[in-house]
């Protein structure tokens, strides 16, 4: 028994204290992987509450003298102005000439993919206009901000002009100033607190004081007096010394990410600011133009209202000539469009310019045509609103519509602007009932070549002749067209240059086809661009690239040989020739067939 009783007492003795050893060990372990989760989910916290490291009592190195926390020198690096943090929309749809703007927002986040163009054929013009429409479309480059984000999305063509149009920095010594005196201010509270430090604090208040009343009367480095680059030397000085003492970083670190707010605000303003102004400048028509168009109306009612000139009159419905038409409410532009096209045509005499204005602009118009003769060609000057049409009441002048479309991928980002018809064009079949083909061109085209030859174009039974980009295919709008009822990879087609035969049009209704597309397409601002384009749906023939080329009010990289070599050039896009903010390297194509002599531009300062 004692035996046994000495076994059982040997179990206490030596079991009791291994099975303690293996508890601590797993308590041990235990608290080994709450620790490691603990770390990671304090460090999130700290990053979250705007600190970068896990913290600074506890690193020796952060608590030497002189040490300034990495993220601090971060935060005062990044102080300069940046552009806003945008999500971009996979579309933006702009209509040229209305002042609502059309948004339509995917809820797909990687976008439409790219166009598969493996099997198609290599082309080298820029603007992808190939017969057939079966093209490679080219990569261009996008505008991007100084954040690297293409800020063409949101405010479109004004950052591409942005970016031609830098100008020289004048307030460089303005901005390190003001720099200097945010970085000051942020460490003045914690140095005012130091007992030992009240010079120091005295100093720094006065060059704050300083920098304050220097820059609060200059706003440019001209302003700035002479001395100012020791006094900047001085502020960097004692900016230095503050540095080199023991700081509460969390409050000189909220108070640089305040002002670095408040800059990233003022910058985003400014660039929406700017943006508007530009949009504004781009979209109105210029004080001088408007000018021109009231002078020439007081002198047609005080001389010319009696003496209107009807000798070629008989010309109007001839269908055996040459009929162009062209819809405007901008004298300039249209006074370059028919001077360009007699100027460069073999035969002016059988030439018939017909310009479609509102009723605002029609005496201006007609007094402009009447004192300028182009040749032989006649010129007829169409009221709109004083049609009477058959079925239209009421008609109201639309100019050509313009539609600005972005897209979006996962792996590049692109801006197209393509011109269509407006409700207007489908009224041609009955305006001119008596001709059976005619030439449409936009106010914004110049003509550089003979057009004689679309006349005995061939377009094998189709309606509309007009340069394609391939750069936008149909199926990528799915959204806007739908999902059925066109060929997916077809291209788009443009106005600016279309030849029309009005009798197929007559045959096949088209105008009605448009006008029950509308109506389907409810009341959203592209409404236009779908009626069109499905209206058209294989009715298009495809012009030969040669014969236009389109971009130069947008693209600043078009080729110059293409351009030198093209029959018609298209300033589609939001920079025309006759603004200040037309792209210049263009603006000598259309400058040229402009009549300078004209003793109203003088009168009205019109110097383009």
């Amino acid at each position: 028994m004692k035996g046994g009783g000495g076994g059982g007492s040997g179990a206490s003795a030596y079991g009791f204290p291994a099975k303690r050893r293996w508890r601590g060990l797993v308590i041990g372990v235990l608290g080994l992987v709450i620790l490691s989760m603990l770390v990671p989910l304090v460090f999130l916290l700290g990053l979250y509450n705007g600190f970068h490291t896990a913290g600074y009592a506890s690193d020796p190195q952060n608590s030497k003298p002189g040490f300034q926390p990495s993220h601090v020198d971060d935060v005062i690096r990044k102080l300069g102005p940046t552009l806003p943090k945008d999500v971009f929309q996979k579309y933006a749809i702009e209509p040229k000439k209305e002042t609502v703007d059309f948004i339509h927002e995917s809820q797909e986040p990687k976008g439409l993919p790219p166009p598969k163009v493996d099997a198609l054929p290599k082309h080298t013009h820029e603007n992808s206009t190939k017969v057939g429409g079966r093209v490679q479309p080219t990569d261009r480059m996008t505008a991007v901000d100084e954040s690297g984000k293409p800020c063409e999305w949101k405010f479109g063509s004004y950052c591409i002009w942005r970016q031609e149009h830098r100008e020289v920095i004048k307030d460089s010594m303005v901005k390190k100033l003001k720099d200097q005196l945010f970085v000051a201010r942020a460490y003045y509270p914690t140095i005012a607190k130091l007992p030992t430090q009240s010079q120091l604090t005295q100093e720094m208040k006065q060059n704050i004081q300083e920098l304050e009343r220097v820059l609060s009367e200059s706003t440019t480095d001209l302003d700035l007096p002479l001395q100012i680059e020791k006094k900047s030397l001085k502020m960097e000085a004692t900016i230095a010394k503050a540095k080199s003492f023991p700081v509460d970083c969390n409050n000189v670190d909220k108070k640089l990410r305040q002002i670095f707010d408040m800059t990233e605000d003022e910058a985003n303003f400014h660039m929406k600011q700017s943006a508007f102004l530009f949009q504004l400048a781009v979209q109105t028509m210029p004080k001088s133009m408007h000018c021109l168009s009231m002078q020439l109306t007081v002198e047609y009612f005080r001389i010319y209202s009696t003496k209107l000139e009807l000798s070629q009159a008989e010309k109007y419905s001839d269908p055996t000539l040459n009929h162009y038409i062209i819809f405007s409410n901008n004298i300039l532009a249209s006074s370059v469009v028919i001077n360009s096209t007699v100027s460069n045509s073999k035969e002016s005499r059988n030439q018939v310019f017909h310009v479609l204005t509102d009723g605002q602009n029609y005496f201006a118009m007609n007094l402009w045509f009447l004192r300028n003769s182009y040749e032989e060609a006649a010129v007829e000057v169409i009221n709109v609103e004083q049609l009477k049409l058959d079925d239209h009441e009421n008609v109201t002048f639309v100019l050509p519509q313009e539609f600005r479309i972005s897209f979006r991928t996962l792996t590049h980002s692109r801006t197209e602007y393509i011109s269509m018809f407006s409700h207007l064009h489908y009224l041609l079949p009955e305006i001119f009932k008596n001709l059976d083909k005619v030439v449409v061109l936009e106010d914004d085209v110049i003509v550089q070549r003979d057009l004689s030859a679309l006349w005995s174009l061939d377009m094998d039974g189709k309606v509309n002749g007009a340069a394609q980009c391939c750069h936008v295919r149909l199926g990528e709008l799915k959204s806007i067209l739908g999902e059925n009822g066109y060929v997916q990879n077809d291209c788009t087609w443009m106005s600016g240059l279309n030849v029309i035969d009005l009798a197929k049009w007559r045959e096949l209704d088209l105008s009605q086809t448009f006008r029950s597309l509308v109506r389907e397409g409810g009341s959203t601002d592209a409404v236009a661009l779908r009626a069109s384009l499905l209206t058209f749906q294989s009715l298009i023939y495809a012009l030969d690239d040669s014969w236009s080329l389109y971009g130069l009010g947008h693209d600043y990289k078009l080729n110059v040989q293409d351009v030198e070599n093209a029959a018609t050039l298209h300033y589609n896009g939001y920079l025309k020739p006759w603004l200040e903010l037309g792209i210049p390297k263009y603006k000598a194509y259309w400058k040229k067939f402009l009549d300078r002599e004209d003793p109203f531009l003088s009168k009205c300062n019109i110097n383009p």
